[in-house]
């Protein structure tokens, strides 16, 4: 028998709060003798200024530690910390749509407050292997560099993967845009107030924008609330995904959530280990991946998930990690940013694991030379930009050489401009067909 949505709303409340007292105030974290929860539970520390909202992140038989959702709460010892009876429970439904809301899921767009269908857990559940189903079905982007040469299929999770100042924002931004799907959630974790704002407002003027839900945790909130943010950004997704809608999540970026859970993982008392990444770190972070996906039952969650690489060598441990969990990465080129090519996308560098599997053998088939004149061109880019190699050497040099202006072209694009899958095959067709003559 389903639930009704009254009792739903009942059992999302605890009428009876255990509770305890602080015993130890530290930066960044709360140990007190109690209440009785779990990892992700939600607390209020009372204090003269009110109470002040903190999350479970550890328990042994002697102590509760906490993180105080705000960074600069006023507590004191032997304050009273009482189970605010919200089991670690994410509230989701049709209210969220067209909304701007925060990590607790507040509205900060001023509207009016939301009023959820149900209360989902937080953590989410990851499907079974064989309730998955694979990408058969192209996602459009409007980007010619990705739908002509890294073709990305509907329910696909794949990262962008950037040094600072290269064009990610950017290029989410045009994704946001452009990419065909019947909801789309962008989740900014650690994110500038600035962009946060600017992102809401090019959104809320969109003729479709009951279509997004912005979720926002800034760079000066709490590493719980950041945590919270993509944690509420994905019980949204799964929802809309259960009722068999395509949901298109972008996270950016995974790397600031990494940071959070690291800061979370430390206040816990968990040892650091790889560049001072705990344990914790490397077993939420596919457990986040592997909860998005398309479902065999139907609905899909699309995930692009931006990745901050410390160097444009993209050798960090989140990097690798995140390359070795996603379906695909496309890679940002700092030396083509730096010439004014936009999107900044390294072709040769970047990857789809589902391309081959989506596109017609024809396709199949130019994507291959074009993205091998790009290839052959940068292995002989020294001798050529040097004088060195002479035309005639070698027959594979001379057609990426000739190819090069006319494939340049077609890989920038503005912002604005938006190309339909078919006419994006029909240019790389004709430029791979230059590229064979």
């Amino acid at each position: 028998m389903k639930p009704h949505r009254f009792l739903d709303r009942i059992a999302a409340h605890d009428l009876a709060p255990a509770y305890g007292f602080v015993r130890k105030i530290a930066p960044g974290r709360i140990e007190a003798s109690g209440p009785i929860g779990a990892p992700g539970d939600l607390c209020a520390i009372e204090g003269g200024d009110g109470p002040v909202a903190a999350e479970i992140v550890a328990i042994d038989p002697e102590r509760v530690v906490l993180l105080p959702l705000s960074t600069d709460a006023d507590i004191a010892p032997n304050a009273r910390v009482v189970a605010r009876g919200m089991r670690a429970l994410a509230p989701v439904g049709n209210g969220f749509a067209g909304r701007a809301i925060d990590a607790l899921a507040q509205p900060i767009d001023g509207g009016i407050p939301i009023v959820a269908d149900v209360h989902a857990p937080l953590a989410g559940s990851v499907p079974r292997p064989l309730d998955r189903a694979d990408p058969s079905r192209v996602l459009e982007t409007g980007i010619r560099a990705i739908d002509g040469l890294l073709t990305l299929g509907i329910g696909q999770r794949v990262g962008v993967f950037a040094a600072s100042g290269v064009g990610k924002t950017s290029l989410i931004e045009q994704l946001v845009a452009q990419v065909a799907a019947d909801r789309c959630i962008l989740c900014l974790v650690g994110e500038r107030g600035r962009e946060v704002e600017s992102a809401w407002r090019t959104l809320a003027a969109r003729p479709d924008a009951k279509r997004f839900t912005l979720i926002a945790s800034t760079s000066d909130e709490s590493a719980a609330l950041r945590v919270r943010s993509v944690q509420q950004a994905l019980a949204l997704a799964e929802h809309w995904r259960a009722r068999g809608e395509h949901v298109v999540l972008m996270v950016d970026s995974i790397t600031r959530v990494a940071m959070a859970l690291r800061e979370a993982g430390l206040a816990a008392g968990a040892p650091p280990t790889v560049r001072a990444y705990t344990p914790n770190v490397f077993a939420a972070l596919p457990r986040l991946v592997e909860r998005c996906g398309a479902l065999a039952e139907g609905g899909a969650i699309t995930a692009i998930m931006t990745v901050l690489s410390e160097t444009d060598d993209v050798d960090d441990p989140i990097v690798e990690l995140m390359k070795s969990l996603l379906d695909g990465h496309i890679v940002l080129s700092r030396g083509l940013a730096e010439q004014g090519h936009f999107p900044a996308i390294d072709v040769p560098r970047s990857v789809s694991r589902r391309a081959e599997r989506l596109v017609s053998p024809d396709h199949a088939k130019t994507t291959r030379a074009a993205a091998a004149a790009l290839s052959i061109y940068d292995e002989a880019r020294v001798m050529i930009d040097s004088g060195v190699y002479k035309a005639g050497g070698n027959a594979a040099i001379d057609r990426a050489i000739a190819l090069r202006p006319a494939l340049t072209a077609f890989l920038r694009q503005s912002r604005d401009e938006r190309n339909t899958l078919a006419q994006t095959i029909a240019e790389l067709a004709g430029l791979a067909g230059s590229a064979a003559a």
